[in-house]
């Protein structure tokens, strides 16, 4: 009986033991598969509307990203008005490489009108400096009977002549003439630079219109003649041919 019952308790002990470790080893699956549910999981798709609102906000973003920048157009109207001061018109209208061209050709008309003028003024001054003493220094004559009298001239006619006796130059018809002359030509001259300016002026103006009129103008880069040669056939009015054919592209 003593063997028996211990031969139980063995049989008892081992039935424990395999299914203490029986029950342990599922614990363990049980919970290494709830950590691998807890680490994976699945992203759902957006719905409908979540998706709408995303993509619009993507349009907004790329549109205006995208925006193209405004293009310079001037006005013909403003250009005129900018040009009413020499060189503003093509400073509107951006043609920057203009300017040494107007406000150069603007100091080279002043400078005309400059010249002319100052040698009109000096030789109208000789001129009318020497008409001035021949006549009083000839009255002055005149009243001494003919005896030669002291007279100081003027200098703005006997800086312009190389000889020192100015009684007998100052009778000079040479040299009335000659001041005369050369007092019209400058006059001239200086009237002819002040109306080249102004022309100058004015076409100015208009280059700044014209450039603001067509600084939209399409332009076809194909701008091409084409030269080949062509054979007329024979008919009843005329006989065969060889000529050349131009065309134009434009």
């Amino acid at each position: 009986m003593v063997r028996v019952a211990g031969k139980i308790c063995k049989i008892l002990l081992f039935l424990t033991w395999f299914l203490y470790f029986s029950l342990t080893g599922k614990a363990q699956e049980i919970n290494n598969g709830e950590n691998m549910n807890t680490d994976t999981f699945t992203v759902a798709a957006p719905d409908s509307l979540i998706q709408a609102v995303l993509v619009t906000g993507d349009s907004i973003v790329l549109e205006a990203i995208q925006v193209p920048k405004e293009t310079f157009s001037p006005n013909s109207t403003k250009a005129v008005l900018w040009a009413l001061i020499p060189g503003m018109g093509q400073i509107y209208n951006r043609k920057y490489w203009k300017l040494p061209l107007v406000y150069g050709g603007f100091m080279a008309f002043m400078y005309a009108v400059t010249w002319n003028g100052k040698n009109y003024q000096d030789y109208w001054g000789a001129y009318r400096s020497i008409m001035h003493d021949s006549e009083v220094y000839g009255q002055l004559v005149k009243e001494a009977n003919g005896v030669d009298v002291p007279y100081e001239f003027s200098r703005e006619w006997t800086d312009f002549i190389p000889s020192t006796d100015y009684k007998s130059a100052v009778n000079n018809v040479g040299y009335q003439n000659t001041f005369k002359s050369r007092k019209d030509f400058f006059r001239r001259n200086r009237d002819l630079s002040i109306i080249l300016t102004i022309g100058f002026y004015l076409i100015s103006m208009v280059d700044a219109y014209v450039d603001a009129e067509l600084f939209n103008f399409d332009i076809s880069p194909d701008l091409s003649m084409r030269v080949a040669p062509v054979v007329s056939p024979q008919t009843h009015f005329s006989t065969q041919s060889i000529g050349v054919n131009c065309s134009f592209t434009f």
